[in-house]
Formats: C-alpha cells, sequence, structure tokens
C-alpha cells in the first residue's frame, strides 16, 4: 500500500513540497505526491541506525559524508526523496537544506507500506538520476539486493543473505558486514 493522499491527477514540483507542513513527511516522484506515514517498524529502524553507524564510522576522515533520514534529496523539479541512508562523496551537492543532486550510493530499508514504491518507482528514479548504487535491504525475509548502474542502468542485482559482506563501490576494498547490519553479531 502506497499512501498517496494528495489528489492523484495533480502534479507537483519541489517549490511545492517546500511549502508543505514541516510536520508531515512527503516524497515526489515524478511529480505524485506519496505519504511518508506511518513511521517504520523498529526493526527498520534498527538496521537503517546500523548501516549509517557502520558506514560513519568506515567515512571517518574522507570527503565522503553519510546521512540517515529524514533528509531531502532533490534530483530534479519535480523528485524528491527521503531514503533511508545514502552517501554523498561530493561535498558541492551538499546545501544546509538538502541534498542536490544524486547521492553517490543510497539504501533502502523496506516496509510493507513502501516496498514496491522502493522497488520500482524509487529504482527507476535512482536509475535515471545516476545514483552509482541502490541497495535494498529486506528486514522481514533478512536478504540484500544491490543494484549497481553500468552504462546507465540497473541489472537484475546482486542477492546477498546476512553471512555475507556488502561492498561499497564508492570504496573500492571497503565491505559492510551483513550480520552486524541485520543485529546478528
Amino acid at each position: 500500500m502506497n499512501s498517496i493522499l494528495k489528489p492523484l491527477s495533480a502534479r507537483y514540483t519541489v517549490a511545492d513540497y517546500m511549502n508543505w507542513p514541516d510536520d508531515e513527511r512527503w516524497e515526489l516522484i515524478d511529480g505524485v505526491a506519496y505519504n511518508m506515514s506511518p513511521a517504520p517498524t523498529i526493526k527498520h529502524q534498527n538496521i537503517a541506525g546500523s548501516l549509517y553507524s557502520l558506514l560513519r564510522e568506515k567515512l571517518k576522515g574522507k570527503t565522503y559524508q553519510p546521512f540517515i533520514a529524514p533528509v531531502d534529496v532533490v534530483l530534479s523539479d519535480i523528485d524528491v526523496v527521503q531514503p533511508d541512508v545514502i552517501v554523498v562523496c561530493d561535498p558541492n551537492k551538499i546545501t544546509e537544506r538538502n541534498i542536490q543532486g544524486p547521492p553517490d550510493w543510497v539504501a533502502e530499508v523496506l516496509s510493507p507500506g513502501t516496498a514496491r514504491k522502493d522497488l520500482r518507482e524509487k529504482k527507476a528514479l535512482f536509475e535515471r538520476s545516476g545514483v552509482k548504487e541502490y541497495v535494498v535491504f529486506d528486514p522481514v525475509q533478512g536478504w540484500v539486493q544491490r543494484f549497481v548502474l553500468v552504462d546507465g542502468v540497473y541489472g537484475v542485482g546482486e542477492i546477498l543473505d546476512p553471512s555475507e559482506y556488502l561492498e561499497l563501490g564508492f570504496m573500492p576494498g571497503e565491505v559492510l558486514p551483513l550480520a552486524e547490519v541485520f543485529g546478528f553479531l
């Protein structure tokens, strides 16, 4: 179930989005407004928090910067999303208010209410926006799917289980232990 509470026939812009109440969480994909309520589950938040913490530790002293939701990522005049965890390698994309342009690395932790959007609309958006790596975590089934942009296209994606390590394409040779991300260590 994707929560689309604003009229489907209406198309919104980032300018519209910036004027909506601060206590509401929305995303715009192709001008369609998606409500980000209700809040994610505890398991979802634990995975996102562990992922962010591990990345933050690995990136200490580097110019790369990780972020955890909510942070606005503006990809076009009609696309603004709040991925669970991102890494931005170009500090010029980071503004006081949001991220301008595609992050180098995006992770989404699936929730029942947003899984379809994350795997369909957001994946297509990240692909056409030039996000180099898109990683999807399924907290219920316990798997990860990693999509790497090659010649402007994501392939079928590499499937990993929690006993494996996730390669970080933006930092060759660096990996994350998925057991730790999933809270098994």
